[in-house]
């Protein structure tokens, strides 16, 4: 999945809910249970999410939506293999951009 969100410093939760197609409910779980998303908090107590965190949520909901691994699973994947796993989804994503423009393409032939 392809996460089209306008480039910002911080995105508030509703943006980040919006852009992955769920519950605002799903990301403060993910949060919880997943270490490496760490958005900042202002003084109201509203989340901010930075890029890296969306780089994060993308990678976790690569693994748990779109590969279908457990919670526990994809907690391990990424303590062990996260770099490996990382360079693996950059270029599964870049071949998707890819393949939608070819797609586009031809749609206009």
């Amino acid at each position: 999945m392809h996460v089209d969100l306008p480039e910002k410093r911080y995105y508030n939760i509703g943006e980040v809910a919006e852009a992955f197609k769920v519950n605002t409910s799903l990301i403060r779980f993910w949060e919880k249970e997943f270490d490496v998303i760490k958005p900042k908090k202002n003084a109201k107590g509203n989340r901010k999410f930075t890029p890296e965190d969306i780089k994060n949520l993308e990678l976790i909901f690569h693994l748990v939506k779109e590969r279908g691994f457990t919670l526990e699973g994809a907690k391990i994947h990424l303590k062990e293999e996260k770099h490996q796993t990382l360079t693996n989804f950059e270029i599964i994503r870049k071949l998707e951009g890819i393949k939608a423009t070819l797609i586009n393409i031809k749609n206009q032939l």
